[in-house]
């Protein structure tokens, strides 16, 4: 079975984070979303929130998905998983720049582990967690952009 590791802090999961997933599923029979903390990053919602919208959001996948909170290196998760591969979304040069040295890291860290970069639709370009959480904070529609379960908790978090 062929099976990779999509790590992220899905902060919250946008359909950008979707669609790299179902892209991945054409190329891998089983998927780990794994939602991690970034202590670089304020999040606003818990891990445990986290998982819960990304477990809804993907629901019609849960033969092909396990979503869960993972706080540790993430090679020792992707070893756990029995895989040698994670994925990675990308949306920009900025975002590959990024992505690249963490992929020549762990290509130091651990030969056999593969990373593979997804590049997102040209709809998600612009989309990012932190913009959709800003344009929400301030009253602003997120629908169009994120799963129905996070456009309803986002609602909820931000309601004045």
């Amino acid at each position: 079975m062929r099976t990779a590791v999509y790590p992220g802090t899905f902060d919250p999961v946008t359909n950008g984070h979707i669609d790299i997933i179902e892209r991945a599923l054409k190329l891998f029979d089983r998927l780990y979303v794994v939602v991690g903390d970034n202590p670089q990053k304020s999040a606003a919602f818990s891990p445990k929130e986290r998982v819960e919208m990304l477990k809804e959001a993907l629901k019609k996948y849960n033969n092909q998905i396990e979503v869960e909170h993972f706080d540790g290196l993430l090679l020792n998760y992707v070893k756990k998983k029995n895989s040698n591969v994670v994925i990675r979304g990308l949306r920009a040069i900025s975002d590959f720049e990024f992505e690249f040295s963490r992929a020549l890291m762990s290509k130091e860290l651990d030969k056999d582990v593969e990373t593979i970069f997804i590049m997102t639709k040209d709809d998600y370009m612009f989309l990012s967690s932190s913009i959709v959480k800003e344009l929400a904070m301030f009253g602003g529609d997120v629908k169009s952009f994120v799963p129905e379960i996070v456009d309803k908790k986002l609602k909820e978090k931000f309601r004045k």
